[in-house]
């Protein structure tokens, strides 16, 4: 998995969406409800060792880092904030050379903190964006030749957006 779709899994393991389609109401929700769920997730991705053990303390920094990193993208706080309770180092690579490294004591989350600062500094951290739609907030990475994509789903988001100024703009006209 490409590190920012990485990131923008771990931003939608909260699902804020709200809308509905085709009348059916969107049911959002969160999937990192206990320990164990966070440790299936980081399963899932391939981030945590069979031997590590999650608990509740775990679970809470997971969440407050991907609040800090939601806020970040929705321009509620600075994107220097979301990681000052996260310390980071350089420290030697496989070939020699120097990487920067986070460190937690917790791998799983120091392979999050990584993956989002390596983005910042490679120029990519603008790629992962939060869904236009006020109701909806999807984390996605923005695959976009220009990078200004705004909708998670062009065929959801932004035709319901587009449809709406139509809407609204017929409405006025006439």
């Amino acid at each position: 998995m490409h590190g920012l779709d990485l990131i923008a899994e771990f931003l939608n393991t909260v699902d804020q969406r709200s809308f509905s389609r085709h009348g059916v109401s969107h049911a959002g929700g969160e999937r990192l409800a206990s320990p164990g769920d966070l440790a299936d997730w980081l399963a899932e991705c391939a981030i945590l060792a069979a031997d590590d053990e999650l608990g509740p303390e775990d679970l809470t920094d997971a969440i407050a880092l991907r609040t800090a990193l939601r806020q970040s993208l929705a321009g509620e706080i600075d994107a220097a904030t979301a990681f000052e309770n996260y310390p980071l180092q350089l420290a030697p690579d496989r070939s020699g050379g120097l990487r920067i490294a986070a460190r937690s004591g917790r791998p799983w989350l120091d392979t999050i903190v990584e993956t989002v600062v390596v983005a910042v500094g490679n120029g990519d951290w603008n790629r992962v964006k939060l869904c236009a739609a006020p109701d909806c907030r999807w984390a996605f990475h923005d695959t976009s030749r220009s990078g200004r994509g705004r909708w998670c789903d062009m065929n959801i988001c932004g035709n319901r957006h587009k449809t709406r100024i139509y809407r609204e703009r017929r409405q006025h006209a006439g």
